[in-house]
């Protein structure tokens, strides 16, 4: 016997019907001899209603308040899949964050997960039951309802599975699984049989939206084994493992992309100790987030090119910051580009591989596209591109990768 957790998202139990579906799959997995525990998101389009109703009544509705609001939505799910699932004589038993202590953090909207206390799943399961718990949300030491924010119930599913020690945590989306790239961008991108929790961290940082980074990095703390499967059909997925069985002959395991970067430049900086610090030190100071850096000596030695990406919605007030620091270090100009694209090679057979780099470049140098940025790391590297040219470099490097191929 198997102790298995499964999470189902919005879209997954959208409908009473796809409700219904849901408790067959978690039967079917009951009646194979596996215990299991379910968590699940509200329904698609369920949290979206309820913060239009919250700022129908407040324009900046109260963190908290907003918590204790938007945790309805799953609450509802919970019931209704339980209720499913008697229908067709699954002994079930729902639950709400705050009822198996998922206790958390007190930053509402945003909270991080401290501990779970496991014991009433645990009879449940003894006694036989299906527990349904809903994702997204906990509680803090003073009692608070709080949310876990975006990717919260993918979070919950893999904690509870961390605290429970179960054999495997299984996402079920509209996906079948990890493909190499995003196959609305490349026909041919295969799904992969199992990525290390390396590359999938990777993938997901870098613009994957089959998991958050979040529920990625809990598992990996956690050594919590993860599958991403579809809800509307059978297969195996993909399994998220710690194994490099295949690391030698796997140079690369996908292609990952944002398409929401922008790009900033403070052109003809005094070169001198001390100027990235005050250049970023403003922007950090603003919470935005800065992703590639790089800084070029100019052609008189005494000044400096600094350019570094953000996401497209700090560029406004990047842009502005940007310029109070050139006027205060004395640079010569600010340029920015909202047009630009990052795409990634991801791979921990990288490591064991040299050329990597060098076939990357030469197959955009192939279709005409000029890199503007590159950042590297032991398993991935990045190129920023213009965004017009996304979709062809996507596919001249899946081609020239092989990856429509399990060999690749």
């Amino acid at each position: 016997m198997s102790l298995i957790v499964q999470k189902y998202g919005g879209t997954s139990v959208g409908t009473p019907e796809r409700i219904k579906a849901v408790a067959a799959r978690v039967k079917a997995w009951r009646d194979r001899g596996h215990q299991v525990v379910v968590v699940v998101s509200a329904m698609s389009g369920e949290t979206d209603r309820l913060l239009a109703l919250a700022k129908s009544v407040q324009t900046r509705p109260l963190l908290r308040e907003l918590d204790v609001l938007l945790a309805t939505g799953e609450q509802v799910t919970i019931a209704l899949l339980s209720m499913a699932l008697d229908e067709i004589r699954c002994p079930a038993r729902s639950y709400t964050g705050a009822q198996v202590h998922i206790l958390t953090d007190s930053a509402h909207s945003k909270a991080r997960i401290r501990d779970i206390d496991a014991a009433r799943v645990q009879a449940d399961l003894a006694a036989g039951r299906v527990v349904v718990v809903a994702g997204f949300q906990g509680v803090d030491e003073t009692g608070n309802i709080t949310t876990l924010g975006r990717g919260g119930s993918d979070t919950s599913a893999v904690a509870l599975a961390a605290a429970l020690k179960a054999d495997e945590c299984q996402i079920y989306t509209d996906v079948d699984g990890v493909y190499t790239t995003d196959p609305r961008i490349e026909p041919r991108a295969r799904r992969l049989a199992r990525i290390t929790f390396e590359e999938m961290l990777e993938m997901a940082s870098l613009g994957s939206k089959v998991l958050q980074i979040r529920s990625v990095e809990f598992a990996g703390k956690y050594r919590v084994p993860l599958r991403v499967l579809s809800s509307f059909g059978e297969g195996e997925g993909t399994l998220i493992t710690f194994e490099e069985g295949s690391v030698e002959e796997a140079k690369i395991a996908g292609i990952a992309f944002a398409r929401d970067e922008a790009k900033l430049t403070l052109l003809g900086v005094p070169d001198q100790p001390g100027v990235a610090h005050r250049i970023l030190g403003p922007i950090a100071e603003a919470n935005i987030e800065v992703d590639m850096i790089v800084q070029n000596v100019a052609a008189d030695e005494a000044t400096t090119d600094f350019t570094f990406t953000v996401h497209r919605n700090d560029y406004p007030r990047a842009y502005e910051i940007l310029e109070h620091a050139a006027a205060e270090l004395g640079a010569r100009q600010v340029v920015g580009d909202e047009r630009i694209v990052k795409v990634s090679l991801v791979g921990v057979g990288m490591r064991s591989h040299a050329g990597i780099a060098s076939k990357m470049f030469a197959a955009l140098a192939k279709e005409g596209i000029n890199i503007r940025m590159i950042s590297t790391s032991e398993i991935k590297i990045s190129v920023v591109i213009d965004e017009r040219y996304l979709e062809l470099g996507v596919r001249a490097l899946h081609e020239a990768f092989d990856l429509d191929t399990a060999a690749a």
